[in-house]
């Protein structure tokens, strides 16, 4: 799918990180990058140094109930997938709950990474793996627009008649 336009307001005020934090488990220090991407939804994405951090989050879930997270971290320099993305998210019932793969999030990422000159404009994302699944996210810049692919599987099919 084409992403919509984003809406990117800058930075995340420094309270804001520091409550992402708390709740990831980490110091403060360890988040090295950070954006508020709004494609839609209102991600808060943070970005640690390695995708090997991203996967070792034991993040507080349940304790948080009114942020949309996404967690970014590089895999190095040449390697496929480039990237690993948590997405952490409101749960029904409260608290937050963790996404396998969420198209919505790394749509956002994408703008902001590209966009920022963090990420090639194509590029293959690894969510899932802390869930144990193993989900690729394709990402491609055309022009102004950010496509999302990858594989699915229904679970449901049917037909609706109006």
């Amino acid at each position: 799918f084409a992403a919509p336009p984003g809406r990117r307001s800058g930075p995340l005020d420094e309270a804001t990180v520091e409550r992402i934090a708390r709740f990831l488990q980490l110091p403060r220090q360890a988040i090295i990058n950070h954006q508020h991407c709004d494609n839609g939804p209102g991600w808060k994405a943070v970005m640690l140094a390695s995708a090997a951090e991203v996967l070792a989050l034991r993040p507080l879930l349940g304790s948080e109930s009114d942020l949309e997270v996404g967690v970014v971290g590089a895999h190095g320099k040449g390697a496929q997938p480039a990237f690993e993305v948590r997405a952490f998210f409101p749960a029904h019932g409260g608290g937050l709950a963790e996404d396998p793969v969420t198209g919505s999030l790394n749509a956002a990422l994408a703008q902001w990474l590209i966009g920022d000159g963090l990420a090639p404009p194509r590029y293959v994302a690894a969510q899932g793996a802390a869930l144990g699944r193993a989900g690729r996210v394709h990402v491609a810049q055309d022009g102004d627009t950010i496509w999302i692919g990858g594989d699915c599987v229904a679970v449901v099919h049917g037909e609706v008649l109006l």
